[in-house]
């Protein structure tokens, strides 16, 4: 029964909260929608156990229907491929226990830190490395924002703050603009990086109070944000974009090589213009890290490296993202060096 409450409730929840409430969790409800068979799903739904669907009607939008091989599709589906065991493939493929140093903060590298803002995302993508991660009590929340000050101050060299989860744009304008704030004022902080996908799964997300918030900031601002296909980048992300860069902002993008998704250079040379279109720089495009249930997706390095050439012989440098693979333990993203053509 609509009451008054509910219509006031509905009124005082910000858009991109109610879409969310509408996203797809069901294997069948996403197929439906698509047009595609909802017969023999067990082991799909059995894919889906551990890592449930979760794709916003946004991106959902942008799926050709009744294809099966949709690059967008292909990321967010939980697929009978991911029930297979590969040796190498582990949990952690990228260290990040051995880099949680306290509750929601981890240090990997020289100089920054990298604070697990939430466990929460607006999409499920298979891929992801830190579908295993253990996030129950290992997010940087309120109580836990005095430690991580304490923890800067004793490491004075570290000058650069990154916002991760989960994603951090799944808090609520008040809580970002808060934990925003805290490290706004944090003298010893000069930069603050920003990692989302939601400009791209969810652009009602960019809402005028997040946009006051990061305007206000007179630190540096960072945003990068996950797009690895052009199909993603539609009008109303190109506009959420656009007004993330207005706020001063810099925008670079990461892709991840993805076996039947991008793995041509056709598509990732679109992707890059279509990006610097969308005012964002193509930053790393990285190799696969992986994580359990994500074979599937992997290519093989010969392959990885003659994409890269093709890449690099129609693109400007500028448009051209480093080859990347994140090693554990190292200090750094290991930037992979082609072959030598002699």
């Amino acid at each position: 029964m609509i009451t008054m409450s509910n219509i006031e409730k509905t009124l005082s929840t910000p858009t991109w909260q109610t879409e969310l409430q509408t996203a797809f969790t069901n294997i069948s409800d996403l197929l439906t929608y698509l047009n595609l068979s909802t017969e023999a799903l067990g082991q799909y739904d059995k894919a889906a156990e551990g890592f449930p669907l979760l794709v916003t009607r946004s991106y959902a939008s942008r799926i050709q229907p009744a294809n099966w091989q949709d690059p967008l599709l292909r990321q967010v589906l939980p697929h009978p491929d991911e029930l297979v065991n590969q040796a190498d493939f582990i949990n952690d493929p990228v260290g990040d226990k051995e880099a949680n140093i306290a509750p929601g903060l981890l240090q990997k590298y020289q100089g920054r830190v990298l604070v697990i803002t939430t466990g929460a995302c607006a999409i499920h993508c298979r891929y992801c490395f830190r579908r295993e991660f253990q996030y129950s009590g290992n997010s940087a929340h309120q109580s836990q924002l005095e430690s991580i000050q304490q923890h800067l101050v004793k490491h004075p060299n570290i000058h650069e703050v990154i916002l991760s989860g989960g994603d951090p744009l799944m808090l609520s304008d008040t809580k970002f603009s808060a934990l925003f704030d805290f490290l706004t004022n944090l003298s010893q902080v000069k930069r603050i990086r920003l990692h989302t996908r939601l400009p791209v799964v969810l652009p009602s997300r960019i809402t005028p109070e997040l946009l006051t918030t990061l305007r206000a900031s007179h630190k540096k601002v960072i945003i990068v944000i996950h797009s690895n296909h052009p199909n993603e980048l539609s009008h109303d992300v190109a506009n959420s974009l656009l007004s993330l860069k207005n706020t001063g902002a810099t925008l670079l993008n990461q892709t991840v090589f993805l076996k039947g998704i991008n793995d041509d250079p056709k598509t990732l040379i679109e992707l890059s213009v279509r990006l610097f279109d969308c005012h964002t720089l193509p930053y790393y495009l990285h190799v696969l890290d992986k994580v359990t249930g994500s074979a599937h997706f992997d290519s093989k390095m010969h392959h990885i490296h003659h994409v890269y050439q093709q890449i690099q012989k129609e693109l400007p440098g500028y448009l051209v993202p480093k080859l990347v693979k994140e090693l554990p333990g190292e200090p750094n993203k290991t930037q992979l060096n082609l072959p030598s053509l002699a």
